[in-house]
Formats: structure tokens, sequence, C-alpha cells
């Protein structure tokens, strides 16, 4: 509650701004019946969190803008969307934007130095007590992630070279960009693809150049809705037809596994000794067989017989190398 009526006097100090009225310290006192000192350090607030234009005119015995055309935030944040805020801040690790993680900080920044003594504890101390670490995850050039950023919220095309390491080949595509997915560490551009005339998914890791389009691109009809694309596309499960893959784990490695979720419809079984059947919807097999060779020993599967033989001939070919 305190937050909102300091916020109060900001909106009044600059509303008489606007007004050409140049209050000041003692006059924003008077009007909410506060400390002339507390009425300077909402004013400091303003220039220094805020980043209000505020400067003293000595003549007038007010303050002033210097940017007449300055406007407040048009939100003010309660605790918990402070806090979440600060959360968001610490897992945004994962863009691969140095100057948009600034941003971010800065933009943060300006409403969090008032609100700790409000919530019970330090924001500060988040940025000591929370943090992520992405593995795994594959690298992007800052300056073309910034410019797909923007062709995406400004509905501009793209012409690109897209190297396809599965064909060692390089093809130039003119793309509608759609949206931008982080999946498993990698980030992945779905567009539509002038050259495939179709939705195509891009790994940003893979694009060597990128550049603007000037001519207007019109995006065809009947595409797909974008999340159905994606959970199409993306997952152990993506693919066209599913089967059920079932899977038994130790006991030392159920526990693990109950945690994790595969699959809104996977089922599990429990047995006496401790060990679990995971029942799980799989159409291409090539991520689950990733998984399941990640678990070594600890994992056997009854069904189906072709993905056994997969993976039995992996493990030959495992062999071969360490003999």
């Amino acid at each position: 509650m305190a937050g909102k009526l300091a916020y109060e006097r900001y909106y009044w100090f600059h509303e008489q701004i606007k007004c050409n009225k140049h209050p000041n310290s003692k006059v924003l006192a008077g009007e909410f019946e506060i400390s002339q000192k507390t009425a300077q350090r909402d004013i400091e607030f303003m220039r220094e969190r805020i980043g209000a234009p505020l400067e003293y005119s000595h003549t007038d015995r007010g303050y002033y803008y210097t940017d007449k055309g300055y406007e407040l935030p048009p939100i003010w944040l309660n605790e918990s969307e402070l806090v979440a805020f600060i959360l968001a801040k610490r897992l945004a690790t994962a863009i691969p934007d140095r100057n948009l993680k600034d941003a971010l900080s800065t933009f943060i920044n300006k409403f969090s130095s008032r609100v700790s003594d409000k919530v019970g504890f330090n924001l500060d101390d988040i940025q000591d007590k929370i943090s992520l670490k992405n593995i795994e995850y594959y690298t992007v050039d800052e300056s073309l992630f910034r410019k797909v950023v923007n062709a995406l919220l400004t509905r501009r095309s793209l012409e690109i070279q897209y190297y396809s390491p599965h064909k060692d080949e390089r093809t130039n595509r003119k793309i509608i960009p759609l949206h931008l997915l982080d999946y498993m560490g990698n980030w992945h551009l779905i567009s539509f693809c002038t050259l495939k005339k179709g939705l195509r998914n891009f790994a940003l890791s893979r694009i060597e150049e990128c550049d603007y389009v000037d001519e207007e691109i019109s995006l065809p009809t009947g595409l797909p809705p974008i999340k159905a694309y994606i959970r199409k596309t993306f997952g152990i499960f993506h693919g066209g037809q599913n089967h059920e893959v079932s899977l038994k784990f130790s006991p030392r490695a159920s526990r693990s596994v109950k945690e994790q979720i595969w699959h809104k419809k996977q089922k599990i079984r429990e047995l006496k000794d401790g060990s679990i059947i995971l029942n799980v919807p799989v159409a291409d097999t090539t991520e689950i067989k990733r998984e399941i060779l990640k678990y070594g020993a600890e994992v056997e599967i009854l069904r189906p017989l072709r993905l056994k033989k997969e993976i039995i001939e992996e493990i030959k070919k495992m062999k071969n190398i360490y003999q």
C-alpha cells in the first residue's frame, strides 16, 4: 500500500510540472502531509530510479522537465509482481544478448529500490540467492539474435544463409519470422519459408548470415497454428502418429524418473522391488533413444521391439569403439 501511496505523490508531482507550476519538496510535503526530507527523497527517486529528467530552477524555486515530452511509466508494480519481475531477470540468462539483459536489469531496478522494506527481505539478495546455469546450450551471435527479435516484433522479413549439418549444405532462404522458441538450450525461429512454401524451423546457431528484406512477402492462408506446429515438431514425442514406448527403470533410477514429466499422457506403474514401468506415447525415437542411453543399465526397453533393436545396434557400435 505504501508503494502505491508513493506513486500517487510521484504522479501528482509529475502533473504539477506538466502544468508548468514548478513544484518543490516543500510544496510536495505540504500536499501529502509528509516530511520535507521524505518529499526530497521522492524527487530524487523520480530522477535517479524512474528516469524523470528533473532539473531545479532557482528562478522559479521549483522543478521542471528538461524533456517536456517525458511521461511517467504507465504501470506500478505491487510486491508480488516486483519479485516475479526480478526472478524473471535471473531467469533471463538464457537470452544470448547482453544489451537486452542490461536493459531488463535497468528497467527492474527503477522499481525495486523502495520496496525492500515492505516485502520483508532485501530484493537485491535475489541476485546472490537465485541463479540459472545453462549447460549444453547452443551459441548464438548477439547481433543476429537482436536482428531476429526485431524482425519478429516489427513483422519484417529476413534473408538468411542456413547451414544444415545433416545434409552438409548451405541454402539461401527468404523467411517471415513467426515465433521464437528456446528448446533445451537451443533457440529456434519458426518461420514461413518461401523456398519450401511452408512453415520451417531454423536453429539460430545454424544461421550464418542474416539481413532484412526490403520487398514485401505475403503470408499465405491456410498455415497451421504455430502452437500445433510446435507440438508436432519439438520434443521427444514430436512427429506423426504416436506409438507407446514401455520402459522399466531400476529402483535407483526410478526416483528421478518419477520427478519428471515426459508427457502429459504418460503412465507410471510402481513395482514391489521399487522399480517402475513408464509408458509414454512417442512418434519420433531420436530423442528418447538419447534418454534411454543416458540411463545406461538402469533402464530396459520392454516395447516396441524395433526400438530395442535400435538400442542394441547402438550399444554394439559403442562397444567397437572402446575395444
